[in-house]
């Protein structure tokens, strides 16, 4: 009780400050007691970035940015689905055999059978959240470990790509199609880019407010309105410059903002809603959970489906973005590079702590050093061994951060 007392003080000391400064002394303690948020990360993916322009001066081109946000699409969709199941202390090996299935599975609704592309799309993602519920059923009603169940499906799934492609192997998916297209030709409008730079600046401030002001009738200490606007001022222009910088080419690709839409949406369940403060309670402590009265067996259903869901968006976009659906689809790093996008992004393996951005964040540093070696003509074995180490440092990092917040007594 009295270290519980101690840490309700603590941080209503640190919320009481006002202004920059206090914001980052806020920050700054916060980070000594274990609580590092996207700074890792951040920190992690500006050396990445700076190394590679010193090695290559094309690395930050706006070519090669606008290429690296269409690749990182797909897998970074995955590894939102990763974060889920992580968030709730689990973890699914089979996202890239549910992936390829799921690709496969469209390919021959959509071309083999005629089906309309959104019903081919519909059947798809329905299959995969079938998967997920029946995982997760496995896992609360016998208590199989998610490993176990999930590698299972990793092998059987990929059976089952295979049977489902047949002897072709591969399965073309029409150029002229809505699919490919947005995957490989649709962009956004460089003033409708500017549009949502302003929308998100906007949203950010208008959310903030209100959480203020809900803070401030309760009679609590809340951030003040002049730090809220400059916080979404800054916002605003780290996203015109993105977009201004992206624009000199062919701009921001429609599959990208579908990411970050789906990245959005997951934020606001996870941080705004009942849904995501029990998956929070679940990840961090089960047995407290469901002493508080959480269904822990559908918050842990509801993440398995949620996962397996997003795999299958994920591999209709990476077929989407190859125009055919084969054998190797899903399969090579696929699985390895989500999972360890949702680690480097901040999502703890020990379940409880992480955030949707981190799927985001962590997909772009994966895909920024595949992206970097291979202007460097390195042999892929190179930028697995170096995607092993940035994963290995996260892990590290991780495992110090808890630590900390455990003898601060914020764990």
């Amino acid at each position: 009780m009295t270290t519980t007392l101690a840490t309700d003080r603590q941080d209503e000391r640190l919320r009481s400050r006002e202004g920059l400064r206090g914001a980052l002394t806020d920050m700054i303690e916060r980070a000594r007691g274990g609580d590092l948020g996207v700074i890792p990360v951040l920190v992690g993916l500006v050396v990445i970035w700076a190394v590679l322009q010193i090695l290559n001066p094309v690395f930050l081109s706006s070519t090669n940015l606008v290429n690296l946000t269409l690749e990182s699409a797909a897998v970074g969709v995955i590894a939102l689905g990763i974060v889920c199941v992580l968030l709730v202390g689990q973890i699914d090996l089979s996202v890239g055999s549910v992936s390829g299935l799921s690709g496969a599975v469209l390919a021959v609704l959509f071309v083999g059978r005629g089906l309309p592309l959104w019903a081919a799309v519909l059947a798809a993602v329905a299959m995969s959240a079938a998967i997920g519920w029946v995982y997760a059923q496995l896992f609360n009603r016998f208590g199989v470990p998610s490993f176990v169940i999930t590698l299972a499906g990793l092998l059987a799934f990929l059976g089952l790509q295979l049977y489902v492609l047949g002897t072709k192997g591969s399965i073309n998916l029409p150029f002229d199609s809505a699919l490919v297209n947005f995957a490989q030709l649709a962009f956004v409008p460089q003033w409708l880019s500017y549009v949502f730079a302003v929308v998100a600046a906007a949203w950010l401030f208008a959310t903030g407010y209100l959480h203020a002001r809900e803070r401030r009738l309760a009679g609590l200490s809340s951030k003040t309105t002049s730090m809220l606007a400059v916080r979404s001022l800054a916002l605003l222009v780290v996203l015109a410059f993105v977009v201004w910088y992206l624009g000199r080419t062919r701009g921001v690709g429609w599959m990208f903002v579908l990411f970050v839409a789906l990245v959005l949406v997951m934020h606001y369940l996870l941080s705004r809603t009942k849904w995501g403060r029990s998956v929070y309670a679940v990840g961090g402590n089960v047995e407290a959970a469901r002493r508080a009265g959480i269904n822990v067996r559908a918050v842990y259903t509801s993440a398995f489906v949620l996962c397996s869901s997003f795999a299958a968006v994920g591999g209709i976009l990476a077929a989407a973005r190859l125009a055919a659906a084969n054998q190797s689809s899903g399969a090579g790093d696929v699985n390895l590079n989500a999972i360890a996008a949702a680690v480097i992004g901040g999502t703890s393996l020990f379940g409880g702590r992480g955030t949707a951005f981190g799927a985001l964040l962590g997909m772009i540093v994966i895909q920024s050093i595949s992206s970097g070696l291979t202007l460097l003509n390195l042999d892929s074995s190179i930028r697995f061994v170096v995607t092993g180490v940035v994963l290995l440092l996260a892990v590290v990092v991780d495992s110090v951060a808890r630590r900390s917040r455990t003898s601060h007594g914020r764990a």
